[in-house]
């Protein structure tokens, strides 16, 4: 009987140890759609000791988005980010879910907001290599104020700006910025109220053809098309026509996966590059159907790919899943916590307990 109250003691004492333990999270009150969600946190565990930190979407239910496991650094501290591109405006939370932590800040509140339906842009998304590139559109709410903009490369790397550009008394704005390189261009709008949104410029080389033009016989044919793409929504693309060896790759400034069907029908995967370079896959064109599937990396994007095909006659936008990507795509599913909730310990102390009072009665 002693030996089990002593043990009932040693349990509590752990408990009471336990919850001296203390985690504190900070994060932004509100947060643009598509900037990064940076959680900061200090603790009094242990160097090297693997927090949870869990995003979650709070609607009628609170549903969770995304999971981190992060470490505690020398200082005491630790550090989740979340990429909030794609994801739908409204209420969320960021938490390390655990209990029992005192006077502990474990949960932060955060209203994601999205204004890039503000922006108009004017100047085509995809243009002609010749030195420049035109920017122009309208700011709503901007009217005889201003705009600031930043160009990031093909490369991710600032080329133009941060600049401040005038607008006119209906919001609009113009600018052309010097280039010196075709590629995927990433314009980011700022004005006094915060961060508006971005825009991607394709800048194509001059012998880049869209579809439908008919291309002078001395020029080598490249085809594109371009939509929507996201995890739970692949874009999905038919190229014909194909002669010779057939050029495909993709818009950069997010990590793609290719997935493309060869002369023989058979289906390869391809992720070579990350978001700073586009995909690029060669097939030898014998006049198939050239079937491409392309998807983020990431399952937080949901974002515009652009898909360019040299040699081939046509590429076109599928309405439907081809039927050789016609099988469903396994699923994920979310690593558990490696720390053990706390609680545990209060469970354990009153089982300990329960056995104690039947050792009383007997």
């Amino acid at each position: 009987m002693k030996k089990i109250v002593l043990l009932v003691m040693g349990v509590l004492f752990l408990a009471g140890v336990a919850s001296a333990y203390q985690v504190n999270i900070d994060a932004p009150d509100s947060l643009p759609v598509g900037k990064p969600l940076v959680v900061n946190g200090t603790t009094t565990f242990g160097i090297g000791t693997p927090i949870d930190v869990v995003l979650y979407y709070q609607l009628t239910t609170t549903t969770e988005i995304k999971r981190k496991i992060v470490y505690v650094q020398s200082d005491y501290t630790f550090r989740a980010v979340f990429d909030t591109t794609g994801l739908k405006t409204g209420m969320y939370k960021v938490e390390v879910p655990t209990s029992g932590m005192g006077d502990s800040i474990t949960m932060r509140v955060v209203n994601l907001i999205d204004r890039s339906e503000d922006i108009l842009l004017n100047s085509q998304t995809i243009q002609t290599f010749n030195g420049k590139m035109s920017v122009a559109g309208t700011i709503k709410g901007d009217e005889n104020s201003g705009v600031q903009i930043e160009v990031l490369g093909p490369d991710n790397t600032v080329v133009f700006g941060p600049f401040y550009i005038n607008t006119n008394y209906q919001g609009g704005f113009s600018t052309d910025v010097p280039i010196t390189e075709p590629g995927d261009y990433e314009v980011i709008f700022t004005d006094a109220r915060g961060y508006v949104g971005n825009r991607i410029i394709t800048v194509a080389p001059k012998q880049l053809l869209t579809f439908g033009t008919t291309p002078a016989a001395t020029k080598t044919v490249v085809v594109s098309a371009h939509t929507k793409s996201s995890r739970d929504n692949p874009a999905y693309f038919v190229i014909t026509g194909g002669s010779g060896l057939v050029t495909i790759h993709t818009s950069s400034s997010i990590d793609w996966i290719v997935e493309y069907t060869d002369d023989k029908g058979v289906i390869h995967v391809v992720n070579q590059e990350n978001e700073k370079y586009p995909e690029q896959v060669q097939v030898q064109g014998k006049g198939q159907t050239i079937y491409i599937k392309v998807y983020p990396l990431s399952y937080s994007v949901n974002s515009e790919v652009f898909v360019y095909a040299e040699n081939a006659g046509s590429i076109v936008i599928s309405p439907a899943i081809p039927a050789p990507f016609a099988a469903a795509a396994p699923g994920t599913t979310t690593p558990a916590s490696p720390v053990m909730p706390l609680t545990g310990i209060a469970a354990v102390a009153a089982a300990i307990l329960m056995l104690a009072e039947k050792g009383k009665k007997r």
